[in-house]
């Protein structure tokens, strides 16, 4: 079957400056799920991602945790370490243990030259729970009052610890998690001025977000860009089923992007784009879509979501 895509209206074409293009590695191993992927080595995402002409990566549950290690072997194949996601517990744990681990993470990234810190708060969350359903329609995972404060009070403390490394850190709203509605997200980034946005449009569209309308409300505040889609009919059937995450994740609920060709999933890229550009963004744009590799074959997909970027985008 060919995949080729159609012509591209000239309306619908921007320039992206200053922008580059990663990757995540989940679109070939999954981290929640280590059997999604499992059997494909480093070196096959790696060298998946030279071939398709992006420019770094994020790191992966297989990548090397030491900076000599992961310098050698992102440099090997001619990428930059773009971020890393990191899991917070601020409503639970210590300051001092959650400052502790952030620090340690920092400095990795840091060592490789990457200035953003991914951050969502992992307390209480069930998207790592294999058959725990997600929670829609009030029923997503809740902190009490007091357990807020505290995390508001974590991200202003981790922000400003951040900032004197001369590193920012990007929240990563997600399914699963106590920041998947947007009155939480909205709360978070009032409650904490120096947290910027990791704007993710496949998650905003799974929890039923506009992610055009969160995009130029809080247009000021993105500072890093995850490219996802989501297949509706997929997202549909969670709700009405109640599904995992997991399965959400393994029946294909997310996808590249696109609508028809390349991506078959519904959200707008083109108008995202033409946003990100009018906001004069300038940043990493990160293809990602995990989907079951053994159902969505990663090295083509990979490919089709980096041509779509670059004819879409301009970078």
């Amino acid at each position: 079957m060919s995949t080729a895509t159609t012509s591209t209206p000239a309306s619908s074409r921007v320039q992206l400056r200053d922008c580059l293009v990663g990757a995540n590695p989940i679109i070939w191993s999954n981290d929640d799920f280590p059997e999604l992927g499992g059997e494909l080595t480093l070196e096959r995402c790696l060298g998946d991602m030279q071939a398709a002409g992006y420019h770094g990566s994020e790191l992966g549950n297989k990548y090397p945790r030491t900076a000599p290690e992961l310098g050698a072997v992102l440099s090997r194949f001619g990428l930059k370490l773009v971020s890393g996601w990191h899991s917070t517990y601020l409503a639970e744990r210590d300051l001092a243990v959650e400052k502790t681990t952030f620090l340690k993470h920092l400095k990795l990234l840091q060592a490789l030259g990457s200035k953003i810190v991914i951050v969502a708060e992992c307390t209480g969350c069930v998207h790592g729970r294999r058959e725990a359903s997600l929670g829609f329609d009030g029923d997503a995972p809740k902190l009490t009052a007091a357990q807020w404060e505290k995390v508001y009070a974590g991200f202003r403390e981790l922000t400003a610890l951040a900032k004197a490394e001369g590193m920012t850190v990007t929240y990563h709203h997600h399914m699963g998690t106590v920041v998947q509605n947007l009155a939480d997200l909205d709360r978070l980034l009032a409650a904490v001025p120096t947290l910027t946005l990791l704007f993710d449009p496949g998650h905003l569209a799974f929890a039923g977000i506009d992610p055009l309308a969160v995009l130029k409300k809080h247009c000021s505040r993105v500072t890093h860009v995850h490219l996802k889609n989501v297949r509706p009919a997929i997202v549909a059937r969670v709700r009405q089923e109640r599904w995992s995450f997991c399965r959400a994740v393994s029946e294909g609920v997310f996808t590249i992007p696109g609508v028809g060709q390349p991506g078959d999933g519904s959200v707008d890229f083109p108008a995202i784009f033409r946003q990100l550009a009018d906001l004069n963004y300038h940043g990493w744009l990160v293809v990602e879509a995990e989907e079951d590799p053994a159902k969505a074959e990663p090295t083509e997909k990979a490919r089709r979501a980096r041509d779509y970027v670059r004819t879409h985008a301009g970078v």
